[in-house]
């Protein structure tokens, strides 16, 4: 009797082990697959290779890199321009499973990976609007500039920039091209803003004995006039001024006007 058990137990594992690879999208599937993959819902070897999982590989048999975002895998061309894929041809590598998942999975949460922007190739990593839309905050509107300047792959947040270092902000400053003429935004100018004309600039500054005032920032770095006065006093000693960081003007400010 007990050998007629281990037999039933033996013939038992051996028919599950022969479905599970005649039938695996019933014994073993975590899931279902993704609609433009659904064709191969009952060929799992087509992405799989037995006992190792999905490989790369097998994904471009049918994914031609060179074609993603611009071919289908039946050759006709993609006319739906709301998915940015065609990066695919700035991969240095293809590693389609580190980035691509399939399946829904069954009572789990569906994870997929991170992209890691280090698989494209340099061109590609400076082309940020090639893939992803430019944001709408008035700031971003009117640059033109490589994004990578201020912002990391890793994420929009925290960027490197800090205006503040060279001119605080108060509420009259909000479009970068009322002061940056370039698209580099590596110059500026105070002029054709408010009563900053050329004209009166001169005439205000010559009434203060200030002949050179073209470099508006070696004194002025806030609106605040009683420290632009501060630091071209010093400057004219010699001295480098120490400008005040964004908080201690903003007190400073609200001081002044809670006082008037």
């Amino acid at each position: 009797m007990k050998g007629l058990a281990k037999w039933v137990v033996i013939l038992n594992l051996a028919a599950l082990a022969v479905l599970a690879f005649v039938y695996p999208h019933l014994m073993v599937s975590p899931g279902k697959l993704a609609d433009g993959h659904r064709e191969l819902t009952r060929d799992c070897f087509a992405c799989h290779a037995p006992m190792l999982g999905p490989s790369s590989s097998r994904c471009t048999g049918c994914h031609a890199v060179k074609d993603i975002g611009i071919l289908t895998t039946k050759g006709a061309p993609i006319t739906d321009k709301k998915t940015k894929v065609a990066f695919h041809q700035g991969l240095t590598k293809s590693a389609c499973v580190e980035c691509h998942t399939e399946h829904l999975g069954i009572g789990v949460r569906h994870v997929k990976p991170r992209f890691s922007h280090q698989l494209l190739d340099a061109t590609t990593q400076r082309d940020c609007v090639g893939c992803h839309a430019k944001p709408g905050d008035d700031l971003h509107k009117s640059v033109n500039a490589n994004c990578g300047a201020c912002h990391g792959t890793g994420g929009w947040k925290p960027a490197t920039f800090d205006h503040n270092k060279f001119f605080v902000f108060d509420d009259h400053h909000g479009r970068c091209t009322t002061c940056h003429r370039t698209a580099d935004f590596k110059q500026y100018t105070c002029y054709f803003c408010h009563e900053h004309t050329p004209a009166k600039v001169r005439a205000e500054h010559l009434e203060e004995g200030i002949q050179d005032f073209e470099k508006c920032v070696d004194c002025h770095r806030s609106a605040d006039e009683d420290e632009a006065k501060r630091a071209w006093r010093s400057l004219r000693s010699g001295t480098p001024y120490l400008f005040a960081p964004q908080p201690e003007f903003r007190r400073e400010k609200k001081r002044r006007d809670d006082d008037d």
